[in-house]
């Protein structure tokens, strides 16, 4: 099996409907979620032209999950069935 680490993109205000959404897709990925992760609040972009502050919004990588899955193919299979607000990015996490 791979790691592979899902960008959650875009935010909304939490709705009791979107957390029950988020937490049946938790439940049915049990078996390949490897962390977690988490939902970020916000941030700073450091760059050579300087630093700025990063507001949530439709555009914001808002949390990340691991998973492990056989190839990018089964880890896209995974991030599409996601409750997802904006998009998902899917990245392979290359082996020490």
């Amino acid at each position: 099996m791979k790691k592979f680490v899902l960008l959650h993109c875009g935010f909304e205000k939490p709705t009791p409907e979107i957390m029950t959404a988020w937490g049946k897709w938790f439940e049915s990925m049990k078996d390949n979620i490897l962390d977690m992760g988490g939902h970020f609040s916000g941030g700073r972009e450091i760059s050579k032209a300087g630093i700025r502050d990063l507001p949530l919004g439709q555009e914001s990588i808002t949390g990340f999950t691991v998973v492990s899955a056989d190839s990018l193919e089964d880890a896209e299979r995974m991030a599409r069935s996601n409750p997802y607000i904006s998009s998902i990015r899917v990245y392979e996490m290359m082996s020490k």
